[in-house]
């Protein structure tokens, strides 16, 4: 037995001590659901074990904004749209794109057909529903595009600040609000509205999509090559997560749900969100494109009197990360 001991000290003498984990803490954009799926499975399927990290994945709510919590030092990497990353950086948070999951935007604006509304330009006059806390930039940027005021005018759109759900339309307050096409879309259909009786109009289709839930870490950080490296593999692995997530969808949305603390989503819902979120990340393999960044930046640059951005910015994507992937 006394030798079996000193066998056992002598090696750990030579291995040394073990070695722990990376640890990464995510901060996601919005609570626990499909849109996130890929994170929570490349948790699940030991992806971020196999790039020895330990990861911390946060949920988002109404009253969590991604940038503030990056800067309070609440989490190393956050998922935000660019639209307000860019608009945080602006002010001051100097925020970097390090990798770029969402391929396409999945905002819209879902009106009812009754409404008469058949094209943007019918907006004038109505009542639209909109999303805030940076949710914003991308609605005031197209209005800006089609020359109609949101002050309330005659000539313009009253701007209804929606909380994040569909009520204001089942309720008839607004005569358009917005969604994505992965959730609020299909809350109004459950809600017992049929797809016949409304009207979309994707950001996508109106050429003023901005880039969605892209990832971003502070600029400092990425001085630290250690950081770096830990990016890449945190990025590299989530990456295999969203590819998984593709694969086999209702085993992802079911990782969600098992990771869902509320238990407010349902099975249905989080299958279809998957299905439809794996479309916005299909043909990428998380690279952020530079076409995609300038078409971005150019529609944010674009908003008249009132842009989300007042310059172009400098310095905020970088592909030190993607390139060690």
């Amino acid at each position: 037995m006394r030798k079996t001991l000193l066998a056992a000290a002598a090696m750990a003498l030579v291995l040394g001590p073990a070695q722990a984990a990376d640890e990464v803490t995510l901060q996601l954009k919005w609570v626990t659901q499909g849109q996130f799926a890929g994170y929570y499975v490349a948790q699940d399927k030991g992806f971020y074990d196999e790039e020895d990290l330990d990861v911390t994945i946060k949920p988002g709510g109404p009253d969590i904004a991604p940038p503030q919590v990056i800067v309070g030092g609440g989490a190393d990497v956050i998922v935000d749209w660019m639209p307000s990353a860019l608009a945080s950086r602006e002010r001051g948070v100097p925020l970097v794109n390090i990798a770029q999951p969402f391929k396409k935007s999945g905002m819209m604006l879902t009106c009812l057909k009754e409404t008469g509304i058949t094209k943007p330009e019918d907006f004038r006059g109505r009542t639209l529903g909109v999303w805030f806390f940076g949710n914003e930039y991308p609605f005031l940027s197209w209005m800006s595009q089609l020359g109609i005021p949101t002050d309330g005018s005659e000539n313009g759109v009253t701007v209804l600040k929606q909380g994040f759900n569909v009520d204001p339309l089942l309720q008839k307050q607004a005569d358009c609000i917005s969604t994505m096409t992965y959730n609020e879309y299909w809350q109004v259909i459950d809600a017992g509205i049929p797809e016949e009786e409304l009207i979309v109009f994707k950001y996508e289709e109106q050429g003023s999509a901005t880039l969605e839930d892209g990832l971003y870490v502070l600029e400092k950080n990425l001085e630290d090559p250690a950081f770096v490296d830990k990016m890449a593999r945190f990025v590299r692995a989530s990456m295999k997560g969203w590819e998984y997530a593709r694969e086999n969808p209702d085993e992802a949305a079911d990782i969600v749900l098992e990771n869902d603390a509320t238990g407010a989503q349902t099975e249905k819902h989080q299958r279809r969100m998957v299905r439809e979120i794996n479309k916005l990340t299909e043909d990428t393999d998380g690279t952020l494109e530079l076409e995609d960044y300038q078409r971005t930046v150019m529609t944010l640059l674009s908003g008249g009197s009132d842009p989300v951005i007042t310059r172009e910015p400098e310095g905020a994507t970088s592909t030190v990360v993607t390139d060690k992937m």
